[in-house]
């Protein structure tokens, strides 16, 4: 009995170990099939890695790096079902696991799906935990974007473009009387180029209605551009000699990787050739082999191009730059666009017209769902005016991209990835019914004055301050204390005043319509800076005290002077003051020393009775012994000179 007890024991422990070895197996397995999915993920090449992860998933292995890295291959591969899935999973099963930048994600990925007030829910956890984030300012800012993106809706006529394929097309620019554009029909490689530097499908460039060879028949653009690596988003010079296009990072006829083993994108610089060919390419001098430059775009004058990167820095996932192409074609260093136009998110495909308006794809700003095309004003190289979204039909839920448009016709084309193409991305074709209104222009007129005195403030400094506390604009006020300023009021500002030895007063100015408006600023002193002596009403500029002849009653004209004298001794609680008082010269000596006197003590009195204390007042006559002008005894002068002499002076003590 006890043998076969013994022979059980054995048996069961066989078996234990056996399963033990064998989960062992398994989950190194599995470990194993997680790490290459890693190295899938961390090239970019999403699709590859989502088969991997659901595999280990499907089989009860799940973690909170596995969920996030396989909610953010969908969500780059463009499945935002599967990816809001993922993210939901991964809140609430980790929720002390997820960074801001997946709530993001998710965000994005309810709101391509049409669920706005979930979208909304998730972007307010984004925006506890980012506060400082561009992305949380636009949502705090802009929580009634729908209504934004409503208003502008309706103004386009859209239609397929008549030479779309089964697969990937995208990128229009405009070439002479055609389009030059990015596709993949060749190979039919349906990856998701647009997500990633990594673009590993095969992409070409092709041209239709551009000369008499492709007139209505789509033909490649040439073997001199076209290789067997991936060429996409382009853009000519006006007279077609010159042409600019992104490529993948190649030398010698092989990808080159970087560290992370991306293959980065570059942008070449073709020149038209005698045979009519596009020849001479030569790489743009900010290349790398450790970023990506892609996606060219033109200023009105050709000297400026735009592009987009993730070089050193950049602020988000990629940002639109620009940089000065000198007259020898040399180019100067690239400059971002700044915190305005680029977020901590995706920036891309710039593109601007002949008026200064950059329009280019965000997923950063307030939008419908994946990339929305947004357009602002550059005119000026001011690049800190509104940002406003196209709304639709241009826009959808889905990615929208590639917007280019011909402002004397108000034609153009953009590219989407929405659920009624005939392939994985379309170009759709448009007419612009009603304008984009950039600038709602408005003028504030005013006066800077002082509080107390009334009195104008020439040379004060007014300022516009945007909600970002940027200046926007400054200017001075003129010999009569007025100010002009022509303001943007699609957005916020504040108007902000100040002199030195004020106290800046600002009004808050919100989104308006663009009626004139008149905001007149009345500053205070910030202290009394004149010393012993000196005259307080000259120092605030108020109108002398004056009183009628042999009469020592304050005037009513008078009353407002020194009711401003009041207010700075309210103001200013340590300001003491000494009431000298005067005469003209008529009447005897003795008798003008009395009644100026009465002057100083009806002064006086008339403050103590409005509140001042009495120990920070004295009063003092001098009859007519201090006379401002000629009109001594004996002197003819008539009643207006005279009644110069008839005054209180103000002086402060120590």
């Amino acid at each position: 009995m006890a043998k076969k007890i013994q022979f059980l024991v054995w048996i069961i422990c066989f078996i234990f170990l056996y399963n033990v070895s064998a989960q062992e197996k398994t989950a190194e397995k599995e470990n194993r099939l997680v790490t290459k999915a890693n190295e899938r993920y961390e090239e970019y090449s999403f699709s590859p890695a989502i088969d991997i992860y659901k595999r280990v998933l499907d089989k009860g292995y799940a973690s909170a790096d596995l969920l996030k890295k396989l909610g953010n291959s969908y969500y780059f591969n463009a499945n935002y079902t599967e990816a809001a899935t993922t993210y939901k999973r991964l809140v609430e099963e980790y929720p002390k696991d997820v960074e801001a930048e997946v709530y993001f994600r998710y965000a994005q990925t309810l709101k391509t799906l049409g669920d706005y007030e979930g979208s909304k829910n998730v972007m307010s956890k984004f925006a506890e935990l980012t506060g400082e984030d561009t992305r949380a300012k636009l949502y705090k800012r802009e929580e009634g974007f729908l209504e934004d993106i409503k208003n502008n809706s309706g103004r386009y006529n859209v239609e397929p473009f008549a030479y779309n394929s089964p697969y990937s097309d995208f990128a229009p620019s405009f070439y002479k009387q055609g389009l030059i554009f990015s596709s993949d029909r060749d190979t039919g490689n349906l990856a998701r180029y647009r997500h990633t530097w990594n673009s590993k499908d095969f992409l070409d460039l092709y041209k239709v209605n551009a000369d008499s060879v492709s007139m209505n028949n789509v033909s490649k653009l040439g073997e001199g551009v076209n290789t067997r690596l991936h060429e996409s988003t382009s853009i000519t010079t006006k007279d077609g000699s010159t042409l600019y296009f992104t490529r993948n990072n190649f030398k010698e006829g092989k990808y080159i990787k970087d560290e992370e083993g991306v293959i980065r994108l570059k942008i070449f610089r073709a020149t038209m050739t005698e045979e009519g060919e596009w020849g001479n390419l030569e790489e743009l001098p900010f290349n790398s082999d450790a970023h990506s430059v892609a996606h060219p775009a033109l200023s009105p004058d050709e000297k400026t191009l735009y592009f987009v990167s993730d070089m050193k820095g950049t602020l988000g996932a990629s940002d639109i730059f620009m940089v000065a192409i000198n007259e020898d074609g040399s180019f100067g260093e690239p400059t971002n666009l700044g915190g305005n136009i680029n977020t901590e998110a995706r920036e891309t495909f710039p593109f601007v017209t002949s008026e200064e308006v950059l329009y280019f794809s965000s997923d950063g700003h307030p939008g419908l769902g994946g990339l929305d095309v947004f357009a602002t004003k550059i005119a000026k190289a001011n690049l800190n005016g509104t940002v406003m979204n196209v709304g639709e039909p241009i826009n959808s839920k889905m990615d929208d991209f590639t917007f280019i448009i011909d402002e004397e016709t108000r034609e153009g084309y953009f590219a989407s990835n929405r659920s009624e193409g005939q392939g994985a991305d379309d170009i759709y074709a448009f007419l612009e019914t009603k304008p984009l209104v950039l600038e709602c222009v408005q003028e504030i007129t005013g006066t800077v004055r002082d509080k107390i005195s009334n009195a104008v403030l020439v040379g004060a400094t007014v300022k516009v301050i945007d909600e970002d506390n940027n200046e926007v604009m400054t200017t001075i006020t003129d010999s009569n204390g007025n100010y002009r300023l022509t303001l943007d009021c699609n957005q916020g500002n504040f108007v902000r005043s100040s002199i030195q030895g004020y106290v800046p007063s600002e009004e808050y100015l919100g989104k308006s319509d663009d009626k004139p408006r008149i905001i007149d600023f009345y500053l205070e002193r910030d202290t009394i800076t004149a010393g012993f002596g000196d005259d307080l009403a000259k120092l605030l500029q108020l109108s002398t005290i004056y009183f009628d002849f042999d009469k020592y009653n304050i005037r009513k004209d008078s009353e407002v002077e020194v009711e401003k004298v009041i207010a700075a001794m309210e103001k200013y609680p340590s300001l003491k003051l000494k009431v000298n008082s005067h005469t003209d010269s008529r009447g005897k000596d003795a008798y003008n020393l009395w009644l100026s006197q009465k002057r100083a003590e009806a002064t006086v009195s008339y403050m103590v009775s409005k509140g001042i204390s009495e120990d920070r007042l004295t009063g003092e006559g001098f009859g007519e012994t201090k006379l401002v002008n000629k009109c001594a005894n004996g002197v003819s002068c008539t009643k207006t000179e005279h009644e110069l002499n008839r005054r209180s002076e103000f002086i402060i003590q120590e």
